[in-house]
């Protein structure tokens, strides 16, 4: 009878570890699906651009390069205003960025405090402008108002304040127990100790969390600049990558007519192709994006998770 037991058990032991691998295995298969679903288009535009732009511009590079090569992004250097323009997009976003979430930190913390005058409707005056939106107009006309065009500020001080932010900080905050702020009121701390020594360090999920979804947008806009910024010193390298996606029939001569050498421009104009610039400098734009975002994975899901649903 004991065998006959551990028989049986084997025979289960069997079948459950059969099945295990087949799900596993049907598992492996539906995300590795899903993942080349979702890196293809990149890996698209990195092919094309280091791929013969004859054969780019023809639809011919699907899914290997083909006669490799590195002359489009050498070439980019020689598109005026181009490393200006990366540059100013390094310091809004990284401007932009450290306010925004510094905002969404303290806005988020002061919500939860009972003795903050009229919390309840300072907070649903943030949230309700989620649901409510002037449009661009009435906008752009506060900004003109307020002195923000051709001006820096423009680009980080509109974007400082996000209710979605907020709530994820606030319910970030309501999870943390009320004894660490109670005891550091008992040391005598006041507010702005509390919020930079204790709440900080422990909110440091969300905060990397809104930090990513902070510089993703801040790094990626592109319409502030076309309604605010004439100044070409102002130009974003996402304006930049706007004008001549929608002018894409004239790249090629842009960056011809650029060349100190006539040389040069002979070569750039024989290979250089509106496909082949569109693709490289959309490359360029998303590659900081990609490789920023491994640093902060580790912490946004439990960011995310904790920030939205209130245990």
């Amino acid at each position: 009878m004991t065998a006959r037991t551990a028989q049986l058990k084997k025979n289960n032991h069997v079948r459950r570890s059969f099945g295990d691998q087949v799900i596993n295995v049907v598992t492996y298969i539906v995300y590795a699906i899903f993942a080349f679903v979702c890196v293809y288009p990149f890996y698209y535009l990195v092919i094309n651009s280091i791929s013969a732009n004859n054969l780019s511009e023809r639809g011919k590079v699907l899914f290997y390069p083909m006669e490799i090569h590195f002359k489009n992004y050498e070439n980019l250097g020689q598109i005026p205003g181009l490393t200006d323009a990366a540059l100013m997009s390094v310091y809004r976003t990284v401007a932009g960025t450290l306010l925004t979430v510094i905002v969404a930190a303290f806005l988020g913390y002061m919500f939860t405090r009972n003795t903050l005058w009229k919390r309840k409707l300072w907070y649903r005056f943030v949230v309700i402008t989620m649901y409510f939106n002037a449009g661009i107009i009435p906008w752009y006309l506060a900004m003109k108002t307020l002195g923000m065009t051709n001006n820096f500020l423009g680009y980080i001080l509109p974007t400082c304040i996000q209710p979605f932010y907020i709530i994820l900080c606030k319910t970030f905050c309501e999870s943390i127990p009320p004894a660490l702020q109670d005891a550091a009121e008992i040391d005598g701390a006041g507010t702005l100790r509390i919020f930079f020594s204790i709440m900080l360090p422990v909110i440091k999920p969300i905060l990397a969390t809104i930090a990513i979804f902070a510089a993703v947008n801040q790094w990626n806009a592109f319409q502030d600049t076309l309604l605010l910024m004439r100044d070409k010193k102002l130009h974003t390298l996402q304006f930049v990558l706007y004008q001549y996606i929608t002018q894409a029939s004239s790249l090629k001569s842009v960056i011809s007519s650029s060349s100190t050498s006539s040389s040069i421009a002979a070569a750039l104009a024989t290979s250089a192709t509106a496909t082949s610039i569109r693709m490289t400098v959309t490359v360029v734009v998303v590659f900081p994006v990609m490789m920023i975002y491994p640093f902060f994975q580790r912490f946004f899901t439990k960011g995310i998770m904790i920030g939205a649903v209130k245990g």
